[in-house]
């Protein structure tokens, strides 16, 4: 019998990690019974004056927001990281170790509307919050090794409040997932002497099996190596290292490949599709001056949706315990995403530029 990847299971390689997961295709004819999420609807009002993240408002520390008209920055009033505080002592036990971690969290607002979520806004408004992201990431990786931005849209992926925004961590120190891709990337350039995502770019142009989007400056893909169902990468094709290596034509172009994107995903099962997305570029801090050749700028969708607007996939048991698992092949999503419309949103009231 002859192996057939939409049927058989298999494993696959993530090459920036250096981690498999098991791919099971068969496990889409299973019967669900488990639990059902409520979908994602758009009914939000443009304002709400009990939400802390509209213009105008107080937030519960006192402070009153700006009535801004397009981004709005300030640093979290909760933060994971702060600056000012004392380092744990050094340990010679090898099975107690704890090291410093400092740094500072912000929340950005997309736009003063609290129902406008990225596929619902013009190119011309992304690219404002694309020039912010810029602004923030300059202010910040001359003293911190890290800078993430991402944004958890929906209750789903832990959003605890609908209002549209993203949030900054700025950190003292390389986190887990960083850490690895850069290892993973610079071993495959010092021996392929090509940075990975370049090559991997090539190589995904080539067979079109796995292409969303292509666009002049950005390549989207499910990742043959995709955890998630409809999990995507947005790649530079200009071999950016950074967000600030991104040029103003690099920005527009960026701009319609997220809302295009993002409205493919809300077109999908016809809800406000739910996603964790973030951006990894090249460490910064001390490490800016460091040869950094091997890194390409990208972004990551992790949407949890599997079946329909209220089934999920939930990465628990052998998961958890083993390694990352799918059920739908990275293939088999692409063209599904591939197919979708990616213009015109399924509410019919996406604003002209």
């Amino acid at each position: 019998m002859s192996f057939i990847p939409t049927e058989h299971q298999h494993r696959r390689f993530n090459p920036l990690t250096g981690q498999w997961i098991l791919v099971c295709p068969h496990r889409m004819l299973r019967p669900w019974s488990g639990q059902q999420e409520s979908p994602q609807k758009n009914d939000l009002p443009e304002f709400d004056p009990s939400n802390p993240l509209c213009p105008g408002v107080v937030r519960p520390n006192g402070v009153k927001n700006p009535d801004y008209e397009d981004t709005f920055v300030f640093t979290n009033d909760f933060p994971a990281l702060l600056e000012d505080i004392p380092s744990p002592p050094e340990s010679n036990d090898p099975l107690f170790q704890a090291a410093a971690a400092k740094g500072t969290c912000r929340v950005m607002c997309f736009h003063p509307k609290s129902n406008l979520t990225l596929p619902l806004m013009t190119p011309n408004e992304i690219e404002v919050i694309i020039r912010e992201w810029i602004n923030q990431f300059n202010e910040l990786n001359l003293k911190y090794t890290w800078v993430q931005i991402f944004e958890n849209k929906g209750a789903s992926m832990g959003c605890s409040n609908p209002h549209p925004h993203c949030q900054i961590w700025a950190c003292s120190f390389l986190p887990s997932e960083p850490s690895l891709k850069d290892a993973n990337l610079r071993k495959y350039y010092q021996k392929y002497k090509t940075p990975m995502l370049s090559d991997y770019i090539t190589k995904e142009i080539e067979r079109k099996e796995r292409l969303v989007i292509d666009n002049p400056d950005w390549l989207v893909v499910v990742p043959y190596w995709a955890s998630w169902p409809f999990e995507t990468m947005i790649i530079s094709r200009n071999k950016n290292k950074r967000l600030n290596d991104v040029s103003p034509e690099q920005q527009k172009n960026l701009a319609l490949v997220i809302k295009q994107l993002t409205t493919k995903y809300d077109n999908l099962f016809k809800c406000s599709f739910p996603y964790s997305m973030g951006f990894h570029g090249a460490p910064t801090g001390e490490k800016l001056e460091q040869d950094n050749a091997h890194w390409t700028l990208h972004a990551i969708y992790y949407p949890p949706l599997l079946r329909s607007a209220t089934v999920r996939k939930f990465m628990v048991g052998f998961e958890l315990l083993c390694q990352a698992q799918r059920d739908l092949t990275a293939e088999q999503a692409a063209q599904r995403l591939r197919e979708l419309d990616g213009e015109n949103h399924y509410l019919n009231n996406v604003r002209p530029t």
